[in-house]
Parts: structure tokens; sequence; C-alpha cells
């Protein structure tokens, strides 16, 4: 059977091959420490949990709109309003099954064939084959350890073309940890507004960040940045919630209604039930979300002090999210068993053969120096699975 053009050319996500290969091989008895789920180890809150229940028994199982319940938009609205004092209108949101549909949703409903879309470096590994999916063009925009991986003013500008149509942006950064004040965002609305880009602002980590950061949100920078910006959110990473599959869009209207013409038209509604326990996540305590940053925090100092004063490896310390990508490079022309280390997969691969450990390539991200290793596990996994990092790198040659 001949597959489509686009079949043949789609990468499998590698952050769910790596957690998926780890489980396996858990599964034949191999004691695996995995670093490489991007999802929070802790249960989701039981408030939560009990309004699925009660909406359950209540026989709230149906079909729904396909841009989901009135309830939760005015939920998200005042979520929004609550956080970040920004304004929006029940027709301005749109409810997915979950942040990569949001984004998979917007990507095809902006992009035509050609259309080129710029993405900083690194990045979440779906970004540039989302965009490739509609026929646009992925432009991307090298980041540093040195610039704390972050775009400028003068990047966007030496790089847009008269193709150029959107920027994205994913602050705090989902594989760095990096993230924006209000003057470094305000230079790139700035430039947004010259060059007439759409921004797409992915901002699920926005509750995820240390050392008494103020998150600020895109389109709360001015009244332009707020009509260019599409925002994508979501409850998995802030309320430990990624089974439940639910995010969302909030922007211009003919935006959200074009998004809600294709759900309508490839998955219909997010799953009730989730909406219903994403009503009491929004509107319910917050409390859960504090002690969790706080357990982030205190494993976000561990690990990257503990990585720093390993031998050869660079670690940037992270603002958010729960991640950390480290420089690994120095470790390439290195030999184990005869095999020579000469990139991120090969490195990868050696944690896993080696340290029994999983972590992700940072060439999946865009950076072939680093890897990816997520905190989002237990105290003990970390310690146990750094311990076992270091002693396997001191064997190589």
């Amino acid at each position: 059977m001949k597959l489509s053009k686009l079949a043949k050319t789609l990468k499998p996500s590698a952050t769910l091959a790596i957690t998926a290969k780890a489980k396996d091989l858990k599964s034949q008895g191999i004691d695996i420490i995995g670093f490489g789920a991007g999802e929070p180890d802790f249960d989701t809150p039981e408030n939560i949990k009990s309004s699925a229940k009660i909406s359950i028994d209540e026989g709230f199982t149906k079909y729904t709109a396909a841009s989901g319940i009135i309830e939760l938009k005015e939920a998200i609205r005042e979520r929004i309003q609550s956080d970040y004092g920004i304004n929006y209108q029940n027709n301005e949101i749109l409810v997915g099954s979950g942040a990569k549909h949001v984004l998979y949703n917007l990507f095809n409903v902006l992009v035509d064939n050609g259309d080129e879309v710029l993405i900083p470096s690194p990045y979440w590994v779906s970004y540039p084959e989302q965009v490739k999916i509609c026929g646009g063009i992925p432009v991307i925009l090298e980041t540093s350890q040195e610039t704390g991986f972050k775009i400028t003013k003068e990047q966007i500008e030496s790089k847009c073309s008269n193709k150029t149509k959107i920027l994205v942006l994913n602050f705090p950064s989902n594989p760095t940890g990096s993230t924006y004040n209000r003057e470094e965002l305000m230079q790139i609305a700035k430039v947004a507004q010259e060059k007439d880009l759409i921004v797409i602002s992915d901002e699920i980590y926005d509750k995820i960040v240390y050392s008494g950061i103020k998150h600020v949100s895109f389109p709360e920078l001015s009244d332009d940045a707020k009509e260019r910006t599409i925002l994508v959110n979501g409850v998995s990473k802030t309320y430990s919630m990624t089974g439940w599959r639910i995010g969302y869009a909030a922007g211009n209207p003919k935006v959200i209604s074009a998004m809600n013409n294709l759900s309508g038209q490839s998955t219909s509604n997010p799953t009730s039930i989730s909406q219903k326990a994403a009503i009491e996540a929004f509107s319910g305590t917050q409390e859960k979300v504090k002690e969790m940053l706080a357990e982030f925090e205190t494993r976000k100092n561990y690990i990257s002090s503990y990585l720093n004063e390993i031998k050869d490896i660079e670690c940037f310390v992270p603002d958010g999210a729960f991640y950390v990508f480290p420089n690994i490079s120095a470790y390439f022309g290195k030999k184990y068993n005869d095999k020579v280390i000469t990139n991120s997969l090969e490195f990868t691969d050696f944690l896993l053969d080696v340290a029994k450990v999983a972590v992700v390539p940072g060439v999946e991200f865009g950076s072939d120096s680093h890897i990816r290793i997520s905190y989002a596990t237990s105290m003990s996994d970390i310690k146990q699975g750094l311990e076992r990092i270091k002693e396997s790198l001191s064997t190589l040659i």
C-alpha cells in the first residue's frame, strides 16, 4: 500500500519514542531511570479528579460543541484575566484536545504552501514538523547558552522575508527552561508590529517559573500585541493533567472560528469529562500548583548544580519549565566498547546502554551539542540517575 508523500516525511516524536523505549526495557525487568517524559510525576489534584467523577455520575458523557463548553471558556477567560489582566470574549477562546492539538489546528488554519514560520532554536520537537505538514517552511532562529537561549529583535529582522508570516514563541522554553522578561518581550513585540507578524505564543509552562520570576504573557504587552497574538496554553503541565488532553487558544475570533471548523471536521469536541475537570482546575484552589512548583524548584537547583560539577558538562540553569539542557559536546570523540560518540543521539544511546538512564538527544530540539533531561520525576530517581550518568562518563576514553 503506497503512503502519501507527507507520511513518508513525518518524523516520530522523539520524546514519546524515548519514553516508550524506556518503558519497554523496564517491562523486561531492566532497571531504567527515565528522564525523557515531559509530564509532571505528581497525581492530578483530588479536587479536579472529583469534579470529573461527578460529571460521569451526572451523565455528562455526550458530545459538546467542537470548540468546548461555554462554562470552560468562561473559566479560561477568568483565569487569564486574573493572572494577566487580559480580556477575551467567548468567541475568542477555543478548547482543543491538548495544546499540541490546538497548535496543529492553528498552523493548519494560518499557514499556506511556502509561508515562512520563524522558530527559535532549541525548539519543542513538534513545531517544525507541524509547520511542514501544512506546507510551510520552518525558518530557524539559532540561540545559544551564552545568550540565555533567547532570540533578539535584530535576529528576527535578519530572518524576515516577504514570505514570513508567523513567529513562534515558547516561554518558559521546552527544552531549555529559558524565559523572557517584559523588556525583552517588548522588543520582540516591536519588530512583530513592524514586520506585521502573527505571533503564536505557547505559554504552557507559564506557572512553572523560579526565583520569584513573574511570567509576562505576550498579549498583555500592548493592544497591538494582543491583536496579533494567538495565546496557547492548557492544563497538562500546571495541573499535572497530561492525559486529560485539554488545551486552549485565545485570540482573533476569525482564527478561532476557523480552528473550530477544523475541529468539527476532524476530532469534534474535546472529551466532555475532561472539560468539566478543567473547569475545576482553572476555577478551584491553586494551592497544589504552588506545592508542585516548590518541589520542581528544589529539583531544579539540585540537578543543575550536580551537572555543572561533572567534568566537561555545561548546564544552563533554567528559569522555568522542568527540564535542563546540558551541553555534552566535550564528550564527542570519546569511546566506549570501541564505539566512538560523535553526536547527541550516540551519547543518548550510550547513557541508555551503559548507565541505564533515558534522556532525549538534543538534535531533536535543534541542537546536537545537548541532551534534554526532565526532572519531572522523584528526587530519589534524580539522585540515582545523576550518579549513574557521572559514573558512566568516567569510563569514556
